[in-house]
């Protein structure tokens, strides 16, 4: 058994090479149903993500070319080995492991993956692809991931500044149900906010943008209500945010306007957040009574303290992958060994119970007690002739000489137990 992950993600290939070995999901069906036409793939479970690509094997030996060609076969080109990385054994499952948890994505900690890495195995096995060693080994990947997040807090703390800009907003504000927001913009950073506000419980979200059909594309998505620029100043007499994401070169909220602003709102406090670049909101207004004004920079600043705290989980999420992997792969050591071992013991189980029919015929005179102890008295022999045997056999488990063992007990008992058998 050679366990092996064949692959390439965000580290290693730019998004140009990442889109070309994206694999669809009825491909990677198809791929899986046909796994018995390439020599040595006895197992396999295919991982493609818009940052992922990476295909699970279990090989024979001396058949790592029957993944490249499976591979090949999958994105319908050839594939260029620089932007591949490969993994067998113990380094396979702890990349496997680590994926699950969060902590090879582009953004650490992320949950998304686990349920990417169930939806992979769970279309293998459908495909009827997986047997017992990735059957062990993504059972065991998924597990550790649940327990990644149950007993760290690497996924705590937003690490993107549209999320981090709506957790300060609940957070400042005593959380958002009910409230109503103010957008000016309505660009992809505008509408990823505005979902984070609905997703927080916001009751209801105008947007401003100074072409009106874009306002009211973006209001239709989110279920919100477009209103003219010119009047947007005016609505925000009874929101509760304003954000701004216009890519405007100059300021597009400034003192004077806030002032006016916060006259019509009788002194009710308001809470900007600035997420342009260059700034839309003039920083003056910062300094107007009853304003909290926050912008890109005071964001990232956070964010960058929240993925500091999930770099520290991650050494314990770590700590908890290294104790999984162990006992995966202490379990594996014995998975090669099982089918040889339960054949010698059900062949000699077989020899037994023969020859104890056959000198039971010849001493008819036998009582029950006397054959219960003639029962007792071979299976005792049998067990002492193979506990060396095994016992060699279990300890040569993953060592140089494993193979040896191996081939060893299979010559030695194997043919002769069959050769007997037919006595």
């Amino acid at each position: 058994m050679h366990l092996k992950v064949l692959g390439l993600n965000h580290t290693t290939a730019p998004i140009e090479v990442r889109e070309k070995f994206s694999v669809g999901k009825e491909a990677i069906r198809r791929g899986l149903e046909n796994l018995d036409g390439y020599d040595g793939l006895s197992e396999a479970v295919i991982l493609s993500t818009c940052n992922r690509s990476e295909i699970y094997a279990v090989t024979a030996a001396g058949c790592e070319a029957s993944l490249y060609n499976f591979l090949s076969d999958l994105i319908g080109g050839a594939i260029d080995k620089n932007f591949l990385y490969e993994f067998d054994g113990e380094a396979c499952a702890e990349h496997l492991f680590e994926v699950a948890a969060g902590l090879d994505s582009l953004v650490l900690g992320e949950g998304q993956i686990l349920s990417q890495v169930k939806e992979a195995y769970t279309t293998a096995k459908a495909a009827a692809a997986t047997s017992t060693i990735l059957n062990t080994l993504f059972h065991r990947a998924i597990a550790a991931g649940k327990r990644v997040r149950t007993e760290t807090k690497i996924a705590y703390n937003s690490v993107s500044v549209s999320s981090a800009a709506v957790d300060l907003a609940e957070k400042k504000l005593n959380g958002l149900v009910g409230k109503s927001a103010l957008i000016f913009g309505a660009g992809k950073m505008a509408q990823l906010i505005a979902q984070h506000l609905l997703a927080h419980g916001l009751k209801k979200i105008f947007v401003a943008n100074h072409h009106l059909s874009r306002a009211e594309d973006m209001a239709a998505k989110i279920g919100g209500q477009a209103v003219a620029w010119e009047d947007a100043l005016i609505e925000a007499a009874h929101v509760d945010i304003i954000i701004t994401s216009t890519g405007a070169p100059h300021y597009v909220i400034k003192p004077w306007q806030t002032q006016q602003l916060m006259t019509r709102r009788n002194g009710r406090g308001i809470f900007f957040i600035d997420i342009a670049v260059p700034r839309d909101v003039d920083p003056e207004v910062g300094k107007i009574k009853g304003v909290t004004l926050y912008n890109i920079d005071d964001l990232e600043s956070v964010v960058e303290k929240n993925l500091e705290a999930r770099r520290h989980e991650a050494l314990l999420a770590r700590k908890i992958i290294a104790e999984d992997v162990a006992a995966v792969m202490e379990r594996f050591k014995y998975l090669n060994f099982q089918p040889l071992m339960a054949n010698l013991s059900a062949r000699a189980e077989q020899m037994r119970a023969r020859e104890v029919r056959k000198i039971s015929g010849k001493l008819p005179n036998l009582t029950d007690d006397e054959r219960k102890i003639l029962e007792q008295m071979t299976r005792r022999i049998v067990r002492k002739l193979l506990r060396m045997p095994m016992m060699k056999l279990n300890a040569s488990a993953g060592t140089d000489s494993e193979i040896f063992y191996t081939q060893a007990l299979k010559a030695l008992f194997t043919d002769e137990v069959n050769s007997l058998a037919q006595n």
